[in-house]
């Protein structure tokens, strides 16, 4: 069983950032630690020892890590904002790779956009979400439907997915961070229209 402290994920988990996992340890393969839950970017103040949910997150991650790797090749999860996708680059820093495979999507983007964002030497794919799962936009975008996974357990189909994301050869349009500012829409609310 890998331990997360040998994965480029160890720091994360050190930091408190690893939440709402629904997936979090070995996968079916070999020195590899899988992840699903969320990210923590901003942390609200803490006042003495109570827990407050942090300020905002990747949310729906679907990451893995390898053991004695010290940066994370393949990872998807969902932004409220696009304006956040500095700070995913911030808090990721030093555990992203240039060669790494980062899909963002995102709520406030036209829903017909495909943009490539290089902050750094790091390139993230970032595509629209609404009304989405990260699991489901992860799984059209490369060709799988859940036929070709059902029989395996939560760690195999994480594994399966990420490993088809990350031979994926995406056309998406090359802006910069200040471009995608200029370009986002306002944050749609997500409660809106929701049964109360």
């Amino acid at each position: 069983m890998t331990a997360i402290e040998n994965t480029a994920l160890g720091r994360l988990e050190k930091e408190g950032r690893l939440l709402n996992a629904v997936l979090k340890g070995g996968t079916t393969k070999a020195g590899r630690f899988g992840f699903r839950g969320d990210v923590a970017l901003q942390f609200q103040n803490q006042v003495a020892d109570e827990k407050r949910p942090p300020d905002y997150s990747i949310e729906q991650v679907l990451t893995i890590g390898q053991d004695g790797e010290r940066t994370i090749p393949v990872l998807a999860g969902y932004l409220h904002s696009f304006a956040y996708l500095a700070d995913v680059a911030t808090v990721l820093d030093g555990a992203l790779s240039p060669t790494g495979r980062y899909f963002m999507f995102c709520n406030n983007i036209d829903l017909l956009a495909k943009y490539r964002v290089k902050i750094g030497d790091i390139s993230f794919h970032v595509l629209p979400c609404d009304e989405s799962t990260v699991w489901k936009e992860m799984m059209d975008l490369v060709g799988l439907n859940k036929d070709d996974i059902k029989k395996l357990d939560p760690g195999g189909k994480l594994d399966y997915l990420l490993d088809a994301a990350r031979d994926l050869d995406l056309s998406c349009e090359e802006i910069s961070y200040d471009d995608g500012l200029k370009r986002m829409e306002p944050v749609k609310n997500r409660n809106e229209n929701r049964p109360v």
